[in-house]
């Protein structure tokens, strides 16, 4: 029998109050706070994201306040960078190539919850992965909703709602974001 952790990660209905789930989140905003507290320049900082985020490359960047659900569910690629007020809803997987920028008020959701109401009053959710290619760039307060890769040297504009999968080389905005342009042939 699976656990409601494996559950949640394989995007199955879990039940989020789960002892094991609630400890985890309860060590995560221990962390945030502490990240809150302390400057890039503080040998403390790094020590403090590798606790919280340990699949991040060793030079990802939170400016705080970050915000995340668990932490242990995200994975950066090296020069990544996250201004003020990201939020990281880490229920499933989210997966970060290299040299991404996020804004500030960037938020990637991946927790979501049953259409049917029934469904919805049982305190059981579930959730998609996020995955985000190499160099991108997600303007302020840009949203990536569960389930959605953005392809390699995307751009995603300020304020964007981005619902569905986006190309590579592609520029999206609006809400539900849709595509621009490609802004550059390969």
């Amino acid at each position: 029998m699976k656990t409601e952790r494996e559950k949640m990660i394989a995007g199955e209905m879990y039940r989020p109050d789960d002892p094991e789930l609630t400890e985890i989140r309860r060590r995560a905003e221990e962390l945030m706070r502490r990240l809150a507290g302390i400057g890039f320049e503080d040998p403390a900082y790094r020590d403090v994201v590798r606790q919280l985020c340990p699949g991040c490359a060793d030079d990802v960047m939170f400016r705080p306040p970050f915000y995340c659900d668990y932490g242990i569910n995200i994975t950066c690629g090296p020069g990544c960078f996250f201004n003020f007020d990201c939020v990281i809803l880490d229920v499933a997987p989210v997966k970060i190539g290299a040299r991404c920028l996020f804004a500030p008020k960037v938020q990637l959701l991946t927790a979501t919850h049953p259409l049917d109401p029934a469904e919805r009053s049982s305190g059981r959710e579930y959730a998609q992965p996020i995955t985000i290619g190499d160099d991108c760039w997600l303007g302020g307060g840009a949203i990536v909703c569960p389930g959605v890769t953005i392809g390699d040297r995307s751009v995603v504009g300020a304020g964007a709602v981005v619902t569905r999968d986006v190309p590579p080389d592609t520029i999206v905005a609006g809400n539900p974001a849709r595509i621009l342009r490609k802004w550059m042939e390969r």
